[in-house]
């Protein structure tokens, strides 16, 4: 048979492998002053684009999208080419999807910082960015058939279906989340509303974890343990049933993220059965991948890469039980908006995905340079001080949780809240934030000394990457029809459309079933007749609101606990936001609910607690927001922003969009009538200003009082008596 040479390209992977490196620094940096902002909330003070709000989805994107992307698109265009017997199918299009990446995550670092934003979880990103990932995503699945098709391995490994599975699925997620009609060059306004944005997002969210954070990763674990480890997939049958499972229910589970919250009780309860049955295929996988090293486990003593791949592989099995276990209602009572999530997110991301990534790192540049590692001292040095920060990270993070939800649910004989002050929570816990800080501080040392040992290796190899020669007989053509004997998963791996075709169609029912009648019958979503649109002002006060990511730390949703509304008001109805475009009901409680905030303070009150939060609220960890005060509120594109919320579906009338300047104007001074007239404003602010022979500052067209006019907004539509915060 006659064999034919070709060279694998390593250079488009070392590519990849130097950018999961730099951006896993730039991130997990970014991380440990977002975990310091907690213990020194004004460390920033002043600075609008370092403030806690606008770094967290820096940090958060810089994890997700810039380390572990990064990592993965290495680690599948290394096996990728191996396993299909081939070079990549165009180097032009693996460099655009290279640069292509990076000047994403390039763009993400600029406009996340300045508070261009969508709000919505992993998804933050603005309209001219969403549409540059769909193309670089296209371009990397159109290079990855591409050269499928052209192979010369005729069966296709399980680790390639993931990677079919991934592209398909992220590309569907990423499109339709991702809906939006443009105000400006970087403003947008989802075309969802309420309920349903709500659930396309964790739609979206959960499954931007489970197709980007962990099928890539799990077809690069069915690659690399057997390779590190010298040893055969333990099982392929359990491998076709890991796959199919895993794709077909992960795709259901999203609804789990809003239990007890307004979506339709059916689409909670589906959220909910499809979640805890994801246990079997994602420990399905796990078990493959743990006993792959039957054999070899005095290897995994002595070798960094099979260590970090052991506990990565473990910490997948962790979070995949313990996800299930959070869906079930009884738990998810207690988890939901407590730091039990951080330290669940935390497992997957720093142990399964950092300790992979790692792995890959240690297992292919001394393959791709030719040398050894440099010190394998060092490698084996990281993995412990990365264990340890990921221990000393998650459990104090789990007993905060357990903290926050007992001090949260208890009531004094009289009926009345033991910790009825919400700070009394945030006190009691600080301490677990300063622990989270040193586990988070240790897991960054430890990725310093990668940095330095990969330095060092790459120096000492004295050689530059080159391509690698190689050789494989050319495939020959066969019958598409099945063989006598050749079993239908045989046959399928050997047809790659037919593969990506039916895997295309197994993610796509969840979503049918669970998005399409959210969105058409109207009986989900009932109405409610008070409910009217938000004012100009109070509009641009929520674009405000959005650009400070105040809903990373605030929620707005009141679940029917009898703790929730005695603290907060009457529990949420679904019919209060079908004017939410996004929706704003967050998924963490570093502070209070704010959903029946408005008329509960005056606006004075608000105004000291943007200024100088800890002079309203002792021990407050909230920052100050004092340029809120000092910039003037941009009114230019009220109008427009108007418009294309009518075009959404909200009721603004033609003249309603003629008078927005009139009616801001009007409403801002009435503000600022209220600011003038009330002794602690004239205390604070307005008296230092005027100490320094300023007197009182026009406050109608600052952003403060837009903000002031939405915050005062909130809940109001619906008459209930709301309860001390």
């Amino acid at each position: 048979m006659e064999m034919q040479q070709f060279h694998y390209d390593n250079k488009i992977v070392t590519k990849f492998l130097y950018a999961t490196i730099i951006f896993g620094v730039v991130g997990m940096l970014v991380g440990l002053i977002v975990a310091l902002l907690f213990l020194f909330p004004n460390m920033t003070n002043g600075v609008s684009w370092l403030s806690f709000g606008r770094l967290r989805p820096l940090h958060t994107n810089a994890v997700i999208f810039a380390f572990v992307g990064n990592a993965m698109f290495a680690g599948i265009y290394y096996s990728l080419q191996r396993l299909l017997k081939t070079r990549m199918a165009s180097d032009l299009l693996s460099n655009i999807n290279f640069w292509g990446w990076q000047l994403i995550i390039v763009a993400a670092a600029i406009t996340l910082p300045m508070g261009l934003t969508t709000s919505k979880e992993y998804a933050e990103l603005e309209w001219p960015i969403d549409i540059a990932i769909a193309l670089v995503w296209v371009v990397f699945g159109v290079n990855m058939i591409w050269t499928i098709l052209k192979r010369r391995q005729r069966h296709l490994y399980v680790a390639i279906w993931f990677y079919l599975a991934t592209f398909v699925t992220v590309a569907v997620l990423h499109i339709f989340n991702s809906l939006e009609l443009p105000v400006s060059a970087m403003k947008s306004y989802s075309v969802y509303a309420g309920v349903q944005d709500a659930l396309v997002q964790w739609w979206y969210g959960h499954n931007a974890v489970a197709f980007f954070l962990t099928t890539p990763f799990l077809g690069l674990m069915y690659y690399f343990v057997p390779k590190a480890a010298n040893r055969p997939v333990y099982s392929y049958r359990l491998s076709i049933v890991h796959f199919w499972s895993l794709i077909f229910l992960y795709i259901w589970a999203g609804p789990h993220h809003l239990l007890y919250t307004a979506l339709p009780d059916w689409a909670q309860n589906l959220g909910v059965v499809f979640s805890v049955m994801l246990l079997m295929p994602s420990w399905g996988g796990m078990i493959n991948g743990l006993l792959t090293l039957r054999g070899a486990w005095d290897k995994v003593r002595t070798d960094p890469v099979l260590k970090f791949m052991v506990v990565a592989i473990t910490g997948y099995g962790m979070a995949t039980f313990e996800g299930p276990t959070l869906s079930l209602k009884n738990v998810n009572a207690i988890a939901h908006y407590t730091d039990w999530i951080i330290a669940h997110v935390h497992v997957g991301a720093l142990a399964w995905n950092g300790f992979m990534a790692f792995g890959i790192i240690y297992y292919l540049i001394p393959r791709l340079f030719k040398t050894k590692l440099f010190s394998t001292g060092l490698a084996n040095l990281h993995f412990w001080l990365g264990t340890l920060g990921i221990i000393i990270y998650a459990l104090p993070m789990y007993v905060a949780g357990f903290t926050q939800a007992s001090m949260w649910k208890q009531f004094n004989p009289d009926g009345t809240l033991v910790y009825g002050n919400f700070l009394e929570t945030v006190t009691e816990i600080m301490p677990m934030y300063w622990m989270r800080a040193i586990g988070g501080t240790l897991y960054l040392v430890g990725t310093f000394i990668l940095v330095y040992n990969i330095i060092l290796t790459v120096r000492r190899s004295g050689s530059k990457v080159e391509d690698e020669l190689a050789e494989a007989p050319a495939l020959t053509r066969v019958t598409k029809k099945r063989t006598s004997g050749e079993g239908w998963h045989t046959w399928l791996e050997r047809r790659p459309v037919q593969l990506t075709l039916l895997a295309t169609v197994t993610i796509l029912i969840g979503g049918i079933v669970q998005i399409i009648p959210t969105i058409m019958v109207e009986s989900n979503i009932p109405t409610i007749s008070s409910v009217q649109p938000y004012t100009p002002l109070e509009l641009e006060g929520r674009d405000i609101y959005i650009r400070e990511g105040c809903n990373t730390c605030h929620s707005q949703m009141i679940r029917p606990f009898r703790s929730e509304v005695e603290r907060y008001g009457e529990y949420s109805k679904a019919g209060e936001y079908v004017y939410d475009h996004p929706f704003l009901w967050g998924s963490k409680r570093t502070g209070p609910d704010l959903h029946r905030i408005g008329g509960k303070y005056n606006d004075s009150w608000h105004f000291n607690h943007m200024y100088d939060p800890q002079s309203t609220s002792s021990g407050s960890i909230m920052p100050r927001y004092q340029w809120l005060i000092t910039d003037e509120l941009n009114k230019s594109q009220t109008e427009k922003k108007m418009e294309v919320m009518a075009t959404l579906g909200v009721p603004y009338s033609e003249e309603d969009i003629a008078n927005a300047q009139e009616s801001m104007l009007a409403q801002g001074t009435q503000i600022e009538e209220n600011l003038k007239t009330d002794p602690d404003f004239l205390a604070n602010y307005e008296n230092d200003k005027a100490n320094a022979g300023e007197g009182f500052v026009e406050m109608r067209n600052r952003e403060i009082v837009a903000l002031i006019a939405y915050l005062q907004r909130l809940g109001t539509d619906i008459k209930v008596e709301t309860a001390q915060q």
